[in-house]
């Protein structure tokens, strides 16, 4: 039904009258044409109901408008204090985004290219095969392809610079060959943060702050969370504990800040709407273009495969028919669309950038709680929004597929258990398990023997009390209670005295007396 007035009405009215009446009439029909987001607000507010969530943030961006941006619950559950479009949320690892368009920057002035060796502008840059070390460029650092994945153990809780933990991967063992494989590694993203900055002849901070926040005018974001400092409008990150979800406090942010340029950004959606219209407008901001279009477009091109065990578990609903990775983006194909997305996950918070560049349509998610999944479900919601024909229900979907996910780690959590043996007992008296062990790799972990029981300490941060399981087996229960347990097994030496820790089957620590092999 059309919404003009026909012509025999047209005629019907009165000269005068009709000049005057048929604009306001016109001008109230075409307000009720529906918006491709009618609805969306009652969705995201039931779906944040649904999935736990204490508070979230979403804009969304469409031809270089923002046309939705609310926040929803709260900054921290026990509180009155609302989430809004300006509260501060972890960026996570939406950070590498930024840390390769600093990099395409560089690209731009000449002074980097995407191919350069690694060593040429961090001579302690050093990996465990000669070879590899030699040919590992600046684009395999953007690209997750150096042959293992992430070394958290370097930085997760610890009090190291970004100088140690590069020059300590020289002892990391290849989990695959170079190149062949994907494989996510924010140690290599923060290698190239640094080679960015050292290009600029500045820290990545301060690139990152002045070439590309400053020109799009995103104020209320920062680098770290040292510069939270002062900011009330911050969202407080949630985790699971004893199965209670519960405000984890401050003491997971500033864990990324020792690799900043991997994920140590914090933002505000609508703060982030200015990057993503950017992005949308191909790297142009007022009509001026800050990033050149070859190196634009080299960010979204692919450049390494990602397989299906390292992509996400939503595609087991979206059937993409490829899954890449370009510079700082994953990248798939939906509903015959290009779409590029990265997610953001550190203890407590969660986050999801997702563009339909073709589109011209870009949408930023933050979320208070570790893993909260309907952050794809939104994504996804709000594409379909704007792609039109049937619209699936992705919060019910996804909910069913994660919990199902959640069950199967708990199944296998219980089959671990059963295999406890009962009635063991340790070889040695506890306190003779005291002592530090250390490692090149992996640091040192002190155990002190305390009121009759044995508490490990690797960091602040990482500190345990070590519960008997079985044998020289025992389980590491941490003082920050939403970690997971861990599992440490002692060796007992030919002297009758612990020789070495390994915990969770990987990290090896020898006693310091020990024979390093």
């Amino acid at each position: 039904m059309s919404l003009r007035p026909s012509p025999a009405l047209c005629s019907a009215l009165l000269g005068a009258a009709a000049l005057t009446v048929l604009p306001s009439i016109a001008a109230a029909q075409r307000s009720r044409v529906a918006s491709p987001l009618d609805g969306l607000d009652a969705y995201v507010a039931q779906a944040v109901r649904d999935w736990n969530v204490p508070g979230l943030a979403i804009a969304v961006v469409k031809d270089d408008s923002v046309v939705f941006a609310r926040g929803y619950g709260v900054r921290t559950l026990g509180t009155g204090d609302s989430v809004t479009a300006h509260t501060l949320f972890a960026n996570a690892s939406t950070t590498k985004a930024f840390t390769a368009m600093a990099v395409a920057l560089m690209v731009d002035s000449g002074v980097v290219r995407w191919d350069d060796p690694v060593v040429r502008w961090v001579p302690g840059f050093v990996l465990r095969d000669p070879y590899v070390t030699q040919e590992a460029r600046v684009r395999d650092l953007l690209t997750h392809r150096v042959g293992f994945g992430d070394p958290g153990y370097l930085w997760y809780g610890t009090s190291a610079d970004l100088v140690a933990i590069i020059r300590r991967l020289r002892y990391v063992t290849p989990e695959s060959s170079f190149r062949s494989h994907f494989a996510y590694n924010n140690v290599s993203y923060a290698t190239a943060g640094v080679i960015a900055g050292l290009a600029a002849g500045m820290s990545w901070d301060d690139l990152v702050r002045t070439r590309i926040l400053q020109p799009l005018g995103m104020s209320e974001t920062v680098t770290q969370a040292q510069g939270l400092a002062g900011r009330v409008d911050v969202a407080t990150p949630h985790d699971l504990i004893a199965d209670t979800l519960r405000a984890i406090g401050r003491f997971g942010v500033g864990l990324v800040d020792p690799i900043a340029p991997a994920g140590a950004m914090y933002s505000s959606v609508l703060d982030m709407t200015r990057w993503i219209r950017f992005l949308l407008d191909s790297g142009r901001v007022g009509g001026r273009r800050l990033v050149s279009e070859a190196s634009f477009r080299e960010l979204f091109r692919p450049q390494t495969i990602v397989e299906p065990d390292q992509f996400y578990p939503t595609a087991r609903l979206t059937r993409p028919r490829f899954t890449a990775y370009g510079l700082g983006w994953f990248l798939e194909d939906y509903r015959g669309e290009f779409v590029a997305f990265h997610t953001g996950s550190i203890d407590g918070t969660v986050a999801i950038v997702g563009l339909i560049p073709d589109r011209r349509l870009g949408l930023v998610i933050f979320a208070n709680r570790d893993h909260a999944e309907l952050r794809h479900a939104l994504m996804y919601r709000v594409f379909d929004a704007y792609l039109g024909g049937l619209r699936r229900d992705w919060s019910a979907e996804m909910r069913v597929m994660y919990d199902s996910l959640r069950e199967a780690g708990l199944a296998r959590r219980r089959e671990a258990e059963a295999k406890r043996v009962a009635g063991t007992h340790p070889s040695l008296p506890l306190e003779r398990y005291a002592g530090t062990y250390t490692d090149s790799l992996f640091g040192d972990v002190t155990l002190r023997f305390e009121n009759g029981a044995l508490v490990a300490e690797a960091s602040p941060f990482l500190v345990a009390d070590l519960e008997h399981w079985h044998y020289d087996v025992f389980a590491l229960r941490f003082h920050n209670r939403w970690l997971p347990p861990a599992l440490a097994t002692f060796h007992i030496g030919a002297d009758g005295a612990v020789s070495e820790v390994v915990i969770d089957g990987a990290l090896r620590r020898r006693a310091p007396d020990a024979p390093q092999r």
